[in-house]
């Protein structure tokens, strides 16, 4: 299955980057020798892995030391009752810190208003994703939003 995508990004001429493959902290516990194989050979081909709902598991940070990781995702229980002076803040912060002196970019899941996007950005955060950005939308109407908004051919 794993090659299957490697396969199908050669036979398309797209580069590994084009592909992040999202993962949950519990799975970086997961000792078997296949889940490392795996986050190998997706780093072999190129492709970004992020941890997703970062923050609510139960794995070690040491873990992020362990695997080659392009981006923390964090939770949206972290980013849904964020305001300034709010200990949710103080994790975001935190968060966007450590990952960025390990390398990683950061992605804010959840953002929902215009106020979160400005306290994530004042933190630091690469990216963000949410409602205030888009509602999830059919494949042809993203299309469309990116030929119009953002002036890709699809």
């Amino acid at each position: 299955m794993y090659l299957g995508w490697i396969k199908q990004l050669d036979k398309l001429g797209l580069p590994g980057q084009s592909v992040v493959i999202e993962i949950t902290e519990s799975l970086l516990l997961d000792t078997k020798s296949i889940v490392n194989d795996k986050l190998l050979l997706f780093r072999d081909a190129g492709i970004q892995v992020a941890i997703d709902d970062f923050g609510t598991g139960y794995s070690s940070l040491a873990y992020l030391k362990l695997y080659d990781i392009d981006y923390l995702k964090i939770d949206q229980s972290f980013v849904s009752n964020l305001k300034a002076d709010s200990n949710d803040l103080v994790l975001c912060e935190a968060i966007i810190v450590m990952a960025h002196k390990l390398g990683m970019k950061v992605i804010a899941e959840g953002v929902e208003t215009m106020d979160q996007r400005d306290l994530l950005i004042a933190a630091g955060c690469d990216y963000g994703q949410g409602y205030f950005f888009s509602r999830p939308v059919p494949t042809k109407e993203f299309e469309i939003l990116l030929r119009t908004t953002y002036n890709v051919c699809v």
